[in-house]
């Protein structure tokens, strides 16, 4: 879509692959948290969303904004699923009129166990639907253009699959806590931007409340694309 970042984004994946073998040591798996906005567009010429979407389709966990406890909980949900994950926002409600158009009457779920599963463009294009395309990030792009090193996101509307939804976490007194729920993402255009999708969890809304938001739980949740709650407790 953008032919002159191809060989821009191509060699910051390269460098990633080589910088991992060469420093792996005794270890035999890589993930890495990255940094990415507002730093690495500024200095690079482009958002690294798309790149770190194809490490993960590949086996490689990335996190966005340097969240470590999310890169490793995105790398349990590779060996538990044996399939790509992804990371995401869970701060977006869906709009009531969505709700009424496209999942009353299809879907059997409250307003309140739906929610948008949102990032700027780093899930994997093989769990997006097929009009997925490169673009830009929309906020920044609003905010920091005429510059054009917003580019670089992989956008479209996530696929609808049975999902499980899930986070290890490091909380402020150094204990581990977690957090696991399964439910779906849903088959409903989502007419918003980003690599996003609208996710449905019974009883969603006591758990935002009661687990998410008392537990202080970070805005990131891992996503695996299956139901695999069980094998996942058993980690946990």
């Amino acid at each position: 879509y953008y032919e002159d970042l191809n060989a821009k984004m191509a060699q910051f994946e390269l460098t990633l692959l080589d910088w991992a073998e060469n420093h792996k040591g005794a270890r035999k798996y890589v993930a890495f948290a990255d940094k990415c906005w507002p730093a690495f567009p500024s200095q690079f010429g482009f958002e690294p969303c798309y790149v770190n979407s194809r490490l993960a389709s590949r086996g490689i966990p990335v996190s966005c904004e340097v969240d470590i406890y999310g890169a490793l909980s995105e790398y349990i949900g590779l060996c538990v699923s044996e399939d790509a994950v992804t990371l995401l926002d869970i701060n977006n409600s869906v709009p009531k009129y969505i709700y009424d158009e496209d999942i009353v009457g299809k879907y059997n779920y409250a307003l309140t166990d739906t929610f948008m599963g949102f990032h700027c463009g780093n899930t994997p294009e093989c769990k997006m639907c097929s009009t997925r395309a490169v673009k830009y990030q929309l906020i920044q792009h609003r905010l920091l253009e005429p510059a054009d090193f917003t580019r670089g996101t992989l956008e479209g509307d996530i696929a609808a699959s049975d999902i499980t939804f899930y986070r290890l976490q490091c909380n402020s007194d150094g204990e581990l806590v977690s957090y696991i729920a399964e439910g779906e993402i849903l088959d409903v255009p989502t007419r918003s931007f980003g690599g996003i999708g609208i996710f449905a969890i019974p009883e969603m809304g006591r758990f935002y409340r009661h687990v998410l938001v008392e537990g202080r739980f970070p805005h990131h949740g891992a996503v695996a694309f299956g139901h695999y709650g069980k094998l996942m407790y058993e980690v946990f």
